[in-house]
């Protein structure tokens, strides 16, 4: 076989990019799209302008969080570092529960470099978010964003302090919503926001901002070893978790008293019984007088749906306890052996 022509393909190469080389500039930009070389510095400096302005903005109400405990001599010593923003002029901040941990004393640090005293509002470690207020009034702040929907694609702002670095900042856009992230306690956090504001420890417990310097999420999380994976739970979550914790001290959550597991069901048997779902939740364990025990559920039953809503797995039944089934009458569709059947139960308060 004859071996190419190496010599006649790096001058036809080098042809090429000689020609290319050698045309006018005037032609060479005749090649651009109309209107681009003017286009794209506008492009790019309305985003920066995006950006600083809402840092400008926004950035007074973000602060450092430092737990820590209060030593013998009265010196407070912090064994930890994350972020928290400011939503009341009167001190209210958010963080993240695996920030604020089991601290016995709390510390936030405002942009300007002041320290104020913070008291622990509520924590709710199924969301990763914890309240704290501070001891000042009059404190910049910025509004949580619950009315207008969030996309993909849309600027995200991420401030914080990564690494102890105050006040730093990052952009990305929003990658995607309706994630699903598992919380220290084992429950999903639904609805949360992915996005490529790039994050690093210390950076927890700060906010996503969008272009109209509003908060849409608190950054809760990242994949580590990966870039441009993020994480924020949503503003609508936050503000309801905020509510909870102002008027009850704590997160309501209804509770049946169940242990159990993800199941399929056997395909014979689900056509057989006329089911359309493929999996239920089997019974592991009771909690003793619990309202699942009261209500008649055994161990081995499979529970099919909860007030006709089908509980295909552990994390779907834990979804429907939400705090308006406490204490109202819910009707648990299972399977007991090859026999359907249907009982009422009672929800409690969760921790109750």
């Amino acid at each position: 076989m004859a071996k190419p022509n190496v010599r006649s393909l790096s001058l036809i190469t080098g042809g090429a990019e000689s020609a290319a080389e050698r045309l006018p500039a005037e032609a060479q930009a005749d090649s651009l799209p109309a209107g681009a070389a003017e286009r794209d510095p506008a492009l790019l400096d309305a985003y920066s302008g995006a950006v600083v302005d809402v840092v400008r903005r926004a950035g007074p109400a973000v602060v450092g969080v430092q737990p820590g405990e209060r030593q013998s001599d009265g010196e407070f010593a912090p064994h930890g570092y994350g972020s928290g923003v400011f939503i009341t002029p009167d001190g209210y901040a958010l963080t993240n529960d695996h920030v604020v941990g089991r601290a016995g004393d709390l510390r936030v640090v405002l942009p300007d470099g002041r320290e104020l005293r913070a008291q622990l509002v509520g924590r709710d470690p199924a969301t990763d978010l914890a309240l704290l207020r501070a001891e000042a009034s009059a404190l910049p702040f910025v509004r949580l964003e619950v009315e207008r929907p969030i996309h993909a694609g849309q600027l995200a702002i991420a401030i914080g302090n990564p690494l102890g670095f105050e006040s730093s900042v990052t952009a990305g856009v929003v990658s995607a919503t309706g994630r699903s992230l598992r919380g220290q306690n084992g429950r999903l956090i639904d609805s949360v926001i992915q996005h490529t504001a790039p994050l690093n420890p210390g950076n927890s417990g700060g906010p996503l901002l969008d272009s109209a310097g509003t908060v849409i999420g608190i950054n809760t999380a990242i994949i580590a070893y990966a870039q441009g994976l993020g994480f924020a739970v949503p503003a609508t979550t936050a503000d309801w978790v905020v509510m909870q914790l102002l008027t009850h001290g704590r997160v309501r959550r209804a509770r049946l008293g169940v242990g159990g597991r993800t199941r399929p069901i056997d395909r014979r048997l689900a056509r057989i019984l006329g089911l359309a779902q493929a999996s239920a939740v089997e019974v592991l364990s009771l909690s003793e007088g619990g309202p699942a025990a009261r209500a008649g559920l055994r161990v081995g039953d499979w529970i099919l749906s909860l007030d006709g809503k089908p509980t295909g797995s552990l994390d779907a039944l834990v979804r429907l306890l939400g705090p308006e089934h406490i204490g109202r009458p819910a009707q648990v569709t299972l399977l007991r052996g090859r026999e359907r059947l249907s009982l009422t139960i009672h929800p409690e308060t969760d921790g109750d």
